[in-house]
């Protein structure tokens, strides 16, 4: 890794800032919605094919995460010429570029759900007990 004149790694100053360009990018990334949308695009879909797999989630919620992914860059709208008219959805290179760490945070995630599940019991034993 690179480093930076104070001796750290390359950047690693300015992560911290207020005003790091990161910031607004990881918000949205890291977003819940965001990371099972663009899950749920493996190819192109739908709209309400979107909504129907994310158990959960509402149009305003949804349409607000599209248009936040497509605004940087992660997926393309596309308005197919049918009638009434449609829209699908799907990943950009950007987009598809992050698949491979999604899927190993998601495999993160599965793997880890028991034993985190067990120790928030236990914490909240502790808290109220």
């Amino acid at each position: 890794m690179a480093t930076s004149e104070t001796g750290g790694e390359a950047g690693t100053d300015i992560v911290y800032r207020s005003d790091c360009p990161s910031r607004p990018i990881l918000d949205q990334i890291a977003d819940k919605w965001s990371m099972m949308v663009m899950a749920v695009l493996d190819k192109p879909t739908r709209f309400n094919e979107i909504k129907r797999r994310l158990e959960g989630v509402t149009q305003r919620v949804l349409t607000q995460t599209l248009r936040r992914l497509e605004r940087n860059g992660m997926i393309v709208r596309r308005v197919l010429p049918t009638s009434p008219v449609g829209v699908e959805y799907s990943l950009t290179p950007l987009g598809e570029s992050l698949r491979e760490p999604f899927g190993r945070l998601y495999d993160w995630t599965v793997d880890h759900a028991d034993e985190i599940q067990a120790r928030r019991r236990d914490y909240d034993q502790r808290v109220q007990g």
